[in-house]
């Protein structure tokens, strides 16, 4: 019964969440899934590629989504975001030819700071 529960909250957040709020939350779950990995290197190399995977989808999205002509944000920003997306991806790479710890410091800093960005209360003009 308490499965249950717990599903329907969680339909109805993914229904209702802001869509920052969802991107951030996913940053940080990868950022988290990362620094495991990072902290525990000996026991957790082997969900290296897997976490990988998952970051690298996930800025694939932001990539296409800030890429769009439609896409409502300044022009600048959408340039950072697209810079960053190719950093990550470039490092990715670099990461997945010569495994190392110290390697995954860049995106898991990258996602928390994004992350941060995307929780923070817009100031008003």
């Amino acid at each position: 019964m308490h499965q249950y529960g717990a599903l329907a909250y969680q339909q109805t957040a993914r229904k209702t969440a802001n869509p920052r709020e969802v991107e951030a939350n996913l940053l940080s779950k990868s950022a988290i899934q990362l620094q495991r990995i990072r902290d525990n290197w000996d026991d957790e190399a082997h969900e290296l590629d897997k976490a990988l995977t998952f970051n690298r989808k996930l800025w694939s999205i932001f990539i296409q989504a800030v890429t769009r002509e439609e896409n409502p944000l300044p022009r600048p920003i959408k340039q950072n975001i697209a810079n960053l997306g190719v950093f990550v991806m470039s490092h990715t790479l670099t990461v997945m030819t010569r495994p190392a710890p110290e390697k995954l410091d860049a995106l898991i800093l990258i996602n928390r700071e994004i992350a941060a960005g995307l929780r923070a209360v817009p100031q008003a003009a």
